[in-house]
């Protein structure tokens, strides 16, 4: 059975005529006739009794009368689902990101703003490194991801940066250095430094080793780990010492002291979207267009707080 042949019925049945209902479908009476009859021989029932005037439902056509507008009331809200499919309102939309990027304010922001504006998204969440996220975009199992510093950049991917931020030093909290406001490099030569494993997310701690070294000395490790939450884990514990972006201040404030670096070292924290170039479509159309409206909306809260 064709839906055609559901519509046929449905207007010939509301109509009680041939001739009218086929005008109503822009065709002509006989081929109606000829499809309806077809529609009685495949169903093996009487679905319209004809009088001269003009047709009326058998006691069989009655019935199917209700299953045939319920198959099409589906059939029309099926289509009207796939049209807002279509249009990205509806989907899932499975998004990515590190510990250190989760930890600053821009990241659930976005999530709200995503929540509110298009309700018909169901947001799938992955927490990962730096290096697996960008995996999992590229390998298509994430639409995006929010990451610090990329790791690599493979091809057909785009690496958007939204935000920077400063970095600070964390120190266990009866650390010499805890009572200062500020520390420069060549204070923290002696110290043992707690680290992001590479390659899961090398791209702050290269550029914090490369400074290292342009000041004189190569940094101690004391530690590599996975997730940033865990050095300041481990930083809580007296084990080292790491830097971290201005976002993770709030973690263990009573076991972990956080100090600024000296004006001028040329160290920050960016937050980077990454997602795929060719398929920044439907739910993540969306998405990125309301990540970069919360980013240039912090941007401006950020300056007006300097200034103030």
């Amino acid at each position: 059975m064709e839906l055609r042949h559901l519509r046929y019925f449905m207007a010939v049945a509301e109509l009680g005529h041939m001739t009218r209902a086929a005008e109503r479908l822009g065709i002509q009476q006989p081929p109606l006739s000829l499809q309806i009859k077809s529609l009685e021989k495949e169903l093996g029932v009487t679905l319209f009794h004809r009088h001269p005037k003009g047709v009326a439902l058998s006691d069989a056509g009655r019935l199917f009368e209700v299953e045939a507008r319920q198959l099409l009331d589906d059939m029309a809200a099926m289509e009207q689902r796939m049209a807002r499919v279509a249009r990205g309102e509806l989907g899932v939309l499975n998004v990515g990101f590190t510990s250190s990027a989760a930890a600053h304010a821009f990241t659930p922001e976005a999530l709200r703003a995503c929540r509110r504006a298009w309700p018909g998204i169901a947001l799938s969440i992955r927490e990962d490194h730096a290096a697996g996220i960008t995996a999992a975009v590229e390998a298509g199992r994430l639409h995006c991801g929010l990451i610090r510093v990329p790791v690599s950049q493979p091809e057909g991917l785009t690496f958007e940066l939204l935000l920077r931020e400063p970095v600070l030093v964390a120190l266990p909290v009866d650390h010499p250095l805890a009572a200062r406001d500020t520390v420069v490099l060549s204070d923290l030569r002696e110290e043992g430094f707690i680290l992001v494993r590479q390659p899961g997310a090398p791209g702050l701690y290269a550029n914090l080793l490369a400074l290292c070294e342009a000041q004189g000395f190569r940094p101690r490790i004391a530690a590599e780990v996975e997730r940033m939450v865990t050095s300041l884990n481990l930083v809580a514990a007296g084990a080292g010492i790491a830097v971290v972006p201005t976002s993770m201040r709030g973690l263990h404030p009573h076991a972990v002291v956080y100090l600024s670096l000296a004006d001028g070292t040329p160290l920050d924290a960016p937050l980077t979207l990454v997602y795929r170039t060719a398929d920044a479509t439907g739910p993540a159309a969306h998405f990125l267009k309301i990540a970069r409206d919360t980013a240039r909306k912090a941007q401006k809260h950020s300056r007006r707080g300097r200034t103030s």
